[in-house]
């Protein structure tokens, strides 16, 4: 069960890790964009879909006690299999650059490289996807800097990266 939610936190950072959709540098993140009530029910989102897991640096190893304030920012460790090598987007700079009507789109059109389980995303209610935009926007803190750039298969990745079984 812990590796499925992993599996499914490093969906949305897999998912929304478009080169087009990630900047440079450190900026303020927004005020927040909903009401109360929106906002955390897109916190219970991000939190039972393991994205805090995989966009999270360190979230796993501090038993989920990690600030909002350094949260979904990315991650440096890459998930290397025969797709070449992945890393957590840092989701705070993804949501920056996309409009709520934008990543509802994006969302409902997400297909990506493993292991983000973009399908999950896809089936997300449009209610609970606006959620997790507007938690999103709402976080607190900088919005750190870009995560690592795919590596394709037949390249070996910078350490740390987790191998996934079928490369040898």
């Amino acid at each position: 069960m812990k590796l499925y939610t992993a599996i499914v936190g490093m969906g949305l950072v897999f998912a929304l890790g478009s080169p087009a959709l990630q900047g440079q540098g450190e900026k303020k993140a927004a005020a927040p964009a909903g009401n109360a009530q929106t906002i955390e029910r897109g916190k219970y989102m991000v939190m039972i879909g393991g994205c805090n897991d995989c966009h999270t640096a360190g979230y796993g190893e501090a038993d989920a006690k990690i600030p909002e304030t350094d949260r979904l920012k990315g991650d440096v460790t890459g998930y290397r299999g025969p797709w070449g090598t992945t890393y957590p987007t840092n989701l705070r700079m993804t949501f920056s650059k996309m409009t709520e009507d934008q990543w509802v789109k994006y969302a409902k059109g997400l297909k990506t490289r493993p292991p983000m389980p973009w399908f999950n995303v896809q089936a997300m209610t449009d209610a609970d996807l606006r959620a997790v935009y507007q938690y999103m926007k709402s976080l607190p803190g900088s919005m750190g800097t870009a995560s690592p750039q795919y590596v394709p298969p037949d390249k070996t990745p910078k350490m740390p990266y987790v191998q996934w079984p079928g490369v040898k």
